[in-house]
C-alpha cells in the first residue's frame, strides 16, 4: 500500500453553551500550546462569532486518538472543514504547538515525534488568529499573512475562499475516513476546472468527468480562460474569466437559499466524487441539518466512465443514482464485496467460474442465469455477435467459459463481458436492454460443510458442494448418504445436548445474550460473510447497543456438534472476562438448541496475513513494528496479566486482526486452553497450525504458554520479512523454511537477503537486526531456552538487551 490508510469516525462533541464559545479566545501567541484530550475545551480558538472552533477532536471508536481541525462550532454534527493530520491521528497527550519558525507544530505523545507541521514558511511567525470566516492565519509581526488554512486545501471550500490555478481538492477515502481518496477537483493550470478521479497507488489520473470548458486557447490573448475559482459570499461559486465574466456553477440559477447571514455554507467534494453545495439554517438550536443546494456532475453514475479504472463503484459492481442524486453502489446477486468496510469497492463472486474447472458437458447443470434491465458494464465487452436473437446470446454466454454476462440490446445484439467487470451502471437510456449475468446454482440447499483450501490467502477456498452438482450419479448417492447420516447424528445429538447445563456452557461474564433472531436480523439474514474457517463463517451485522454498531458475528457450523460445542466453549470461557486492547473484545453470545454464534466487535482492516503478503507493495517498516510489539503485549497479557492465564495455541497471522488504525488484535480462541494461576502446563493433544507448531506437540511433552512464544516468533519472522513461514515452492530450497533460512542469514551475516527491496527495514538494520534475534530465541526447540512474553516485550521495548541466539536445532518434524 502507497500508505497507511486509517479509517475514523469523528464522535459528536457535548454542546456547551454558545456563550462560553464566544468567550473563548481567537488568538494565539508563540509558545503556546494545546494538549489532545486535555480536561479544559477541545478547541485552541475559536473565532469572534463562535461560529468555528480550532482544536482536536477526539476519534468514536477510539477516543484516545484525536484529529486537529477546524469545525462549525454551533450546529450538532460539528462539521469539519479543514483537517491538519488526516492520515494519521494523533495519541492522547499529543500537543500542537505555535512555533516562529515552523508555524504550528503537531507533536504525537509519548514519543514526541512530529506528526505534521505548516512548514515552508519564509517569514516568522508571530501569532495565529482564527477569523469569522472559518481560515486560521499564521502572522508575522507586522501583521503580514504567512500561512492560512484557506490555501492548504482539503475537500472543502467554505465562503470567501478562493482556489487559484494548480490547486485541488481531494476527496476523502470513505464517509468516515479521513485519509485521501481517489477523487480530485483541479483547477488546471489552462484555467479549466475539471473532476476525475485517480488509481491509487499510482495517483494516474483517469478521464474528466467534469470540465468547466473554460480552458486557456491556443493564444495567450484568450479571454474565456478561467483565473479563479471564486466562493462568494451570496452563496454563488464560479470560474472567474479573464475578461472578469463568471462561469457559473450554479446550475439553472440555483443558489443558496440567502447569504451568509442566515445560513451555513460549504462546497464539498464527497468520497463518493460528487461536489455538492450545502447549506445550514444558523439559529441558536441550528436545527434543520445540512440540505444540497445543487451538485455536480448531474448523474455520476453516468457520466464518469475510466477506461484505466474500475469506475464509481469498483469493479463487478452497479451504481444506481438516488434520489439526492448520489450514487448507490451494490454488488450484484452471489457477489460480495471484497472490503466490507467499503461499501462503493469492487465486488467478488462467491463461486468459482473458471475455464480449467468447466467441462461443456456440465456447464448448463452448474450456471444460471441473474437477469437484470438496463444494466451495462461498458468498458468490459471482450466479443461483439451480430445479429443474435436473445436465446442465441443466452446460449452463447453459456457454452462460453470465459463469458460472465451477456448485454442483448438493439433487438440483435449481444456484447460479451468478461471479468473484471468495469463502470456498471443502471441507465434507462439502455430502451429496456438485458444483462444476463453468469452465476452457480443455489447451493445453499446442501449441508455438508465446505472443505476450505488455505494457502494462507483469505481468498483461496474452494466450495466442494457446487462441484457435486456436476458430478456422476454414484456420486450423488454415496452424497444422500452422507447427508442421512449426519442428520442422524445431528439428531441424536441434540438429545445429548439437552442435557448439557447452562453451567457447562457459559462462563460467568457480562455479555450480552442476543436471540437467533436479533443476529439474523442484524445480519439481514447472513448475507454478507466476511471470512470462513474450519468451525464456522463470520458474517458483518449491524447492532443496536446503545447506537449502531458494526459487528462480526462468528456461526458455528453445526455437523459436529460435539467440537462445535467445545469451540463456543472455550471461545467463551478464553475472552469472555479479557479486555485488552491487543484483544479482539466479544461482546456477546447466542445460544439454542441447535445454534451457536459469537458476537465480536468489528474489525476493519482484515488479517494481518493480508497485509503481510500482499504482493504489491509491502506494508511500511514502521507500521510492522507497530503491530509486532502489539501483538505481543495481547500474548503477555493472555499469559501473565489476566485472571486466568490463557495459552492461544493458535497465533498465526490469519488469526491477528487489525482495527481502524491497524492496531494489531488478537482473535479465534476456539483452541485455547485455560490454566488456573497456580498450573504452569498442560497435556493435550496437537493443536494449531502447521508452520507456527512448537515442536513439544509433537513429542508428547507437557505444553506450556512457551507454545505461543514459538508461534509468535515464527510471526515475527514474517512480519519483519514480508515471507511466509513455510515456502516449498521456492525456487531456492535453503529457502523453503523462513526460521531456518533466517538463522542461516544470521550466522552468515546476510541478514539483508531477508529484506531486499525493502529499503525502509535496510535503513534501519540495528531494529532489523535485534528483531530477528529475538525471533530466533523464540523459536528455540527447547521449550526452556525461550523467552516469556515478558521478556519478549521488553526486548522489543529496548528495556533488555538481546543476546546471540544459539541454533534453534532441527525445524523439519512440523512439515514432514
Amino acid at each position: 500500500m502507497a500508505s497507511t490508510l486509517l479509517p475514523f469516525l469523528f464522535l459528536s462533541m457535548v454542546l456547551l453553551p454558545f456563550q462560553t464559545i464566544a468567550q473563548t479566545k481567537s488568538n494565539i501567541a508563540i509558545g503556546e500550546s494545546h494538549t489532545a484530550g486535555a480536561s479544559t475545551s477541545p478547541w485552541l480558538v475559536s473565532s469572534p462569532s463562535g461560529d468555528f472552533a480550532f482544536g482536536f477532536l477526539p476519534l468514536e471508536d477510539t477516543p484516545d486518538h484525536f484529529m486537529l481541525c477546524i469545525w462549525y462550532a454551533k450546529i450538532q454534527d460539528k462539521t469539519i472543514v479543514w483537517f491538519a493530520n488526516r492520515d494519521q491521528p494523533a495519541p492522547k497527550g499529543s500537543k500542537v504547538v505555535l512555533t516562529a519558525d515552523d508555524g504550528l507544530v503537531l507533536i504525537t505523545a509519548p514519543n514526541g515525534h512530529m506528526l505534521w507541521k505548516t512548514g515552508g514558511l519564509t517569514l516568522r511567525v508571530s501569532s495565529g488568529v482564527l477569523n469569522d470566516t472559518g481560515n486560521f492565519v499564521l502572522q508575522d509581526g507586522h501583521s503580514k499573512t504567512v500561512w492560512e488554512s484557506f490555501k492548504d486545501y482539503r475537500d472543502t471550500l467554505l465562503p470567501y475562499q478562493t482556489m487559484e490555478k494548480g490547486h485541488k481538492l481531494s476527496s476523502k477515502l470513505g464517509r468516515n475516513y479521513f485519509n485521501k481518496g481517489r477523487f480530485v477537483l483541479f483547477f488546471q493550470n489552462d484555467g479549466s476546472l475539471v473532476m476525475h478521479s485517480i488509481n491509487m497507488p499510482s495517483g494516474y489520473a483517469n478521464e474528466n468527468y467534469y470540465q468547466s470548458g473554460t480552458i486557456e486557447s491556443n493564444t495567450n490573448t484568450s479571454t474565456s480562460a478561467g483565473t479563479q475559482l471564486v466562493f462568494d459570499g451570496t452563496g454563488d461559486m464560479y470560474v472567474l474569466r479573464k475578461n472578469n465574466e463568471k462561469y457559473n456553477l450554479s446550475k439553472g440559477g440555483s443558489r443558496a437559499s440567502s447569504t451568509t447571514q442566515f445560513y451555513y455554507l460549504r462546497a464539498t467534494l464527497d468520497f463518493d466524487g460528487v461536489f455538492t453545495l450545502y447549506q445550514h439554517p444558523k439559529g441558536s438550536s441550528g436545527s434543520g441539518g445540512w440540505s444540497q443546494v445543487w451538485s455536480h456532475p448531474d448523474n455520476i453514475c453516468k457520466d464518469y466512465v475510466a477506461s484505466a479504472g474500475s469506475g464509481v463503484c469498483g469493479y463487478n459492481s452497479i451504481c444506481s443514482l438516488r434520489d439526492d442524486k448520489r450514487p448507490n453502489c451494490r454488488c450484484p446477486k452471489w457477489y460480495s464485496l471484497v472490503d466490507p468496510n467499503d461499501p462503493n469497492g469492487s465486488c467478488k463472486p462467491d463461486f468459482v467460474q473458471a475455464c480449467a474447472v468447466d467441462k461443456l458437458s456440465n456447464r448448463q447443470d452448474l450456471y444460471d442465469f441473474e437477469v437484470l434491465i438496463d444494466t451495462d458494464w461498458p468498458q468490459s465487452d471482450y466479443v461483439l455477435q451480430r445479429p443474435f436473437n436473445e436465446e442465441q446470446c443466452r446460449q452463447s454466454c453459456m457454452e462460453d467459459c470465459m463469458c460472465s454476462v451477456a448485454i442483448f440490446r438493439l433487438g440483435d445484439s449481444c456484447w460479451k463481458k468478461k471479468l473484471p467487470l468495469s463502470n456498471g451502471r443502471v441507465d434507462a437510456t439502455l430502451n429496456g436492454a438485458k444483462a444476463f449475468m453468469k452465476v452457480r446454482k443455489d447451493n445453499s440447499s446442501l449441508i455438508v460443510p465446505p472443505i476450505i483450501v488455505n494457502k494462507n490467502n483469505k481468498n483461496t477456498s474452494i466450495l466442494v458442494g457446487s462441484v457435486l452438482l456436476g458430478s456422476s450419479a454414484f456420486l450423488n448417492l454415496i452424497l444422500v448418504g452422507a447427508i442421512c447420516l449426519s442428520t442422524s447424528y445431528v439428531f441424536r445429538y441434540k438429545k445429548k445436548l439437552r442435557s448439557i447445563g447452562r453451567s457447562d456452557t457459559i462462563v460467568e461474564t457480562n455479555l450480552r445474550r442476543f436471540t437467533y433472531e436479533e443476529l439474523k436480523k442484524a445480519t439481514n439474514d447472513f448475507d454478507k460473510v466476511l471470512g470462513k474457517g474450519a468451525f464456522g463463517i463470520v458474517y458483518e451485522g449491524v447492532i443496536n447497543m446503545c447506537s449502531d454498531t458494526r459487528v462480526a458475528v462468528k456461526r458455528l457450523n453445526t455437523f459436529l456438534m460435539e467440537d462445535v460445542h467445545k469451540e463456543f466453549k472455550n471461545e467463551l470461557n478464553a475472552i469472555g472476562l479479557t479486555h485488552h486492547k491487543n484483544l479482539v473484545r466479544l461482546l456477546g453470545f447466542c445460544e439454542t438448541e441447535e445454534k451457536r454464534l459469537l458476537v465480536y466487535e468489528y474489525m476493519s482492516n482484515g488479517t494481518l496475513a493480508s497485509l503481510l503478503f500482499n504482493i504489491v507493495e509491502k506494508p511500511s517498516w514502521k507500521l510492522r513494528l507497530q503491530i509486532a510489539i502489539g501483538i505481543a503485549r495481547g500474548l503477555l497479557y493472555l499469559h501473565e496479566e489476566c485472571s486466568t492465564q490463557i495459552i492461544h495455541c493458535d497465533i498465526k497471522p490469519q488469526n491477528i486482526l487489525l482495527d481502524d488504525y491497524y492496531n494489531a488484535r488478537i482473535s479465534d480462541f476456539g483452541l485455547a486452553k485455560l490454566l488456573n494461576m497456580n498450573q504452569s502446563r498442560t497435556n493435550t493433544a496437537i493443536r494449531g497450525t502447521k508452520g507456527y507448531v512448537a515442536l513439544e506437540w509433537f513429542k508428547n511433552m507437557p505444553i506450556t504458554a512457551k507454545v505461543d512464544v514459538y508461534s509468535y516468533g515464527v510471526l515475527l519472522l514474517e512480519i519483519v520479512s514480508c515471507r511466509k513461514s513455510v515456502e516449498f515452492e521456492a525456487e531456492d530450497e535453503e529457502k523453503a523454511i523462513l526460521a531456518e533460512w533466517a538463522y542461516d542469514c544470521y550466522i552468515e551475516g546476510t541478514l539483508h537477503a531477508l529484506v531486499e527491496g525493502d529499503k525502509e527495514a535496510l535503513d534501519d538494520m540495528k531494529t532489523f537486526e535485534k528483531l530477528v534475534m529475538i525471533a530466533l530465541w523464540c523459536v528455540q526447540e527447547d521449550p526452556s531456552l525461550r523467552p516469556t512474553m515478558r521478556n519478549v516485550t521488553q526486548m522489543l521495548e529496548g528495556v533488555v538487551e538481546v543476546k546471540m541466539p544459539p541454533c534453534p536445532s532441527q525445524f523439519s518434524v512440523q512439515y514432514s
